[in-house]
């Protein structure tokens, strides 16, 4: 969780909340069960709701454009935003049972109509785009336990080291995360002969780069919000599949969600900023159907899109 700031950038916030209460929370849960720690649990979501107002707006405006865009979404008609909070905190343990073995194969329900999973078995590698909704962290730790393959994951973790340690101390002890700033032409590169030799990259699609640099505006939920140009130029380089994965946590089990959208991206220097955008989009279009199924685990505690208009204060 992240504090407020006159930032508007996700990655220059600061973090909040103190390493030693994470990891006293981290091995009560080890040692004590997820029932006995979830009172406390609790508390300090209250906590972070109580103190974090811009946070509050940011979710209370995505429920809002959500509930407009799909009526459908099963969003609560009590304490919605602090709802998400509990969605958040629940999904931090839940990393923390991945990593420790406590989520197994059994638990999982894999959705997986274009058979995008027996291809990891062999071949050369494909890209992997996800979202910060539910729990990617399923599918690393998974992905660790099966050792079937090598999975490059992109992360922004400027401001979730001690977590990041927690993940460490837990049991991600080979999982390759490489932290990138911004997709510039040498990580690229590498991340292309690493492809060729058959490992798999992972790489969210939602979040900007630290830079503010390198976006496309997209229609998400009804509004423009800008998103990144870094998967689908990686794409572009790359010339493999691209899958969407998602999984998030339906009726107490876990429903992991691969989909081939499409088997390659391919642009010339004429046509980049049109195909960027073309698939920019189509990515925007899945998140949202996805974030109507799980309205309450999508979690982006920021301003997102390009209207600075606040919703009511919730």
């Amino acid at each position: 969780m992240v504090s407020a700031s006159d930032s508007t950038h996700w990655a220059d916030q600061r973090e909040r909340g103190s390493p030693l209460l994470m990891r006293l929370t981290a091995w009560a849960a080890r040692h004590l069960g997820r029932r006995a720690v979830a009172p406390v649990v609790w508390l300090v979501v209250l906590y972070f709701y109580l103190t974090g107002r811009r946070a509050r707006l940011s979710i209370a405006r995505y429920q809002a454009r959500l509930a407009a865009a799909y009526p459908q979404a099963a969003l609560p008609r009590r304490a919605p935003v602090y709802r998400q909070y509990l969605a958040f905190a629940a999904a931090l343990l839940d990393k923390l049972d991945a990593w420790q073995g406590r989520i197994r194969l059994t638990d999982v329900d894999l959705v997986d109509p274009d058979d995008v999973h027996r291809q990891m078995a062999g071949g050369a590698g494909q890209l992997l785009v996800g979202a910060h909704l539910g729990n990617i962290e399923i599918c690393r730790a998974l992905a660790e336990r099966e050792q079937k393959l090598t999975l490059n994951v992109l992360v922004h973790n400027k401001h979730a080291q001690a977590f990041n340690r927690l993940l460490g101390e837990a049991g991600a002890e080979h999982l390759r995360l490489i932290e990138v700033s911004e997709l510039d032409a040498a990580r690229m590169l590498e991340l292309a002969q690493a492809q060729a030799r058959g490992e798999w990259i992972a790489i969210a699609g939602d979040r900007v780069p630290l830079t503010g640099e390198r976006t496309v505006d997209v229609d998400f939920l009804g509004a423009r919000a800008p998103l990144p140009q870094g998967p689908w130029l990686l794409a572009g380089l790359l010339g493999c599949p691209v899958n969407l994965l998602t999984c998030t946590r339906q009726d107490g089990r876990y429903r992991i969600e691969l989909a081939r959208l499409t088997d390659g991206v391919r642009w010339t220097r004429s046509t980049r900023e049109r195909e960027v955008a073309r698939w920019a989009q189509a990515y925007a279009d899945r998140l949202a159907q996805a974030c109507a199924g799980a309205p309450l685990q999508w979690f982006n505690f920021y301003p997102f899109w390009r209207d600075d208009a606040q919703p009511r204060r919730p």
